[in-house]
């Protein structure tokens, strides 16, 4: 399942792109948010740079967006997802009205 990808938004406006490839997973920011000083990496663990970031698993700041629990059973349940497959949970119930600045938008392929 690799190839899928999601805009990465601070308060509606693009910080980067996170993707699924077959070794793990890779966060690069927007360049245009990039250029903009006065905006916040989008987590500690994951200050502003050029270069992309490379980890064998979703980074925690991303698996921090993810309902638990009771509210995870019944999102897999309705939106047929495995609750094992975090990325698609990511992609699949972390946009529009969300708790926090970040949300996500799936990129369509």
């Amino acid at each position: 399942m690799s190839g899928r990808q999601g805009h990465v938004l601070r308060h509606e406006r693009i910080a980067g792109l996170i993707e699924e490839l077959s070794t793990g997973y890779r966060f690069t920011y927007d360049a245009n948010y990039l250029r903009d000083l006065g905006l916040p990496p989008v987590s500690l663990t994951l200050p502003k740079r050029l270069a992309p970031y490379l980890s064998t698993v979703l980074f925690p700041c991303f698996v921090a967006l993810l309902a638990e629990g009771a509210l995870a059973e019944v999102q897999c349940r309705q939106l047929h997802l495995d609750e094992r497959d975090l990325f698609g949970r990511l992609l699949k119930t972390c946009s529009g009205d969300v708790i926090g600045s970040l949300s996500i938008a799936e990129v369509s392929s």
